[in-house]
């Protein structure tokens, strides 16, 4: 399995971006449980230009981490581990359990209740906090697990993706909507046209991210739609898709990300909240990422091997799949994202934020448990040259 400069670079990035992410929580929770926590919630929900400060960042920059997952997912179907079926497959399978069975435990969870729809909460994975983990034990584990990995993540925050636009859109303007997706089709005809200069696709980009807005439709999904329409050229690394992806690494994982968490994870703990955190909404999110992750993916995994729809990749035991589905559990951006799309009461969100944190602490710590005790430490390094390229 060939390594790409470009693959390397995202997991240097996204290993930073974790450590980032921990300080901005921890600062972040700490901060909403001080005197300093109500001037802050204030200043978050302060009104600017038609948007919260909040809404800003959950609107407006979360968009830019879209459009790089975009980035990352044309990567991958053009060059990468998404490229062909048999590399595909797998990891594709392996996200279609890890969304669906952590979905069903919410669901079971909290049926006839008002807090059903908040099934796709423990449905996604963070690549930052997941490869960051696996970072951890990169001399445990062999290269191709990280991409492994990678393409499930990128395969599972697809499917949140359509989950959000499916699921979480609560009123639709159709004449906004077909203004966002007539932007699209025009910019898909620049780059039929071959069009290379970035900034009419960044100004389209623009204007579909305002169309979206107004639709109703969540606006990130303008991110991920623009990365599909910037031309990518499979032979060329000065394409402007890739030069692109290269500029925004670093801004999302070690800016905007941590700006997300700082702004989201501004929690206040009242009184008797671990209490609160027995309802049933939390403990769905908490066992649907916990246990759902792990027992969808191993599960779903193993069907596809079995029945040869897809095949193990190289210097891979099932042991470390298992151990990749317990990582998949840590949730954090995208399943705090959508809790803040699933519900209007404020409480409900802030407990679906905080059995996140606590779903995704708890996957970390398994998954790193995991690798140290059952984990063969003999596959820790690179088979051939091709891997250390």
């Amino acid at each position: 399995m060939v390594t790409t400069k470009a693959f390397k670079e995202f997991f240097s990035s996204e290993r930073a971006g974790a450590f980032l992410l921990m300080i901005a929580t921890a600062v972040s929770l700490t901060l909403a449980n001080t005197a300093l926590g109500e001037p802050i919630h204030h200043f978050l929900h302060t009104a600017f230009l038609g948007l919260s400060i909040e809404g800003w960042v959950n609107d407006g920059l979360m968009v830019i981490f879209f459009l790089m997952i975009g980035l990352e997912l044309e990567r991958e179907i053009y060059v990468g581990e998404l490229s062909s079926w048999k590399n595909a497959s797998l990891p594709i399978v392996a996200a279609v359990g890890g969304m669906c069975v952590p979905a069903l435990i919410h669901f079971l969870f909290n049926i006839g209740t008002g807090t059903q729809g908040g099934a796709g909460i423990p449905m996604a994975t963070d690549i930052a906090f997941s490869l960051g983990v696996l970072a951890l034990f990169s001399k445990k584990v062999p290269y191709s697990l990280k991409i492994f990995l990678t393409a499930l993540a990128i395969a599972d925050d697809l499917g949140a993706i359509v989950v959000i636009a499916i699921f979480y859109t609560k009123e639709l303007s159709l004449a906004y909507l077909f203004g966002a997706l007539g932007v699209f089709a025009f910019l898909c005809c620049l780059n039929g046209l071959r069009v290379m200069k970035l900034w009419p696709y960044l100004i389209g980009g623009l204007a579909m991210w305002w169309f979206f807005l107004q639709s109703g439709v969540h606006a990130t999904i303008g991110g991920v739609l623009l990365a599909f329409a910037i031309p990518f050229a499979k032979r060329h690394e000065d394409c402007i898709s890739h030069q692109l992806q290269h500029r925004l690494h670093y801004p999302v994982a070690l800016g905007i990300l941590p700006i997300f968490a700082l702004v989201n994870t501004c929690i206040p703990l009242h009184g008797d909240w671990y209490w609160q955190l027995l309802k049933p909404n939390s403990l769905g999110v908490y066992f649907g990422l916990v246990l759902g992750k792990p027992l969808g993916i191993a599960l779903f995994c193993l069907i596809a091997i079995q029945l040869k729809l897809g095949r193990m990749p190289d210097g891979l035991r099932f042991s470390h799949l298992v151990g990749a589905g317990m990582l998949a559990g840590i949730g954090f951006t995208m399943s705090i994202f959508i809790s803040t799309l699933a519900f209007e009461d404020s409480e409900v969100v802030n407990l679906s934020q905080i059995a996140v944190l606590l779903a995704s602490l708890t996957a970390a710590v398994l998954g790193g448990m995991w690798f140290v005790t059952m984990v063969p430490n003999t596959l820790g390094e690179p088979r051939d040259e091709n891997e250390r390229s």
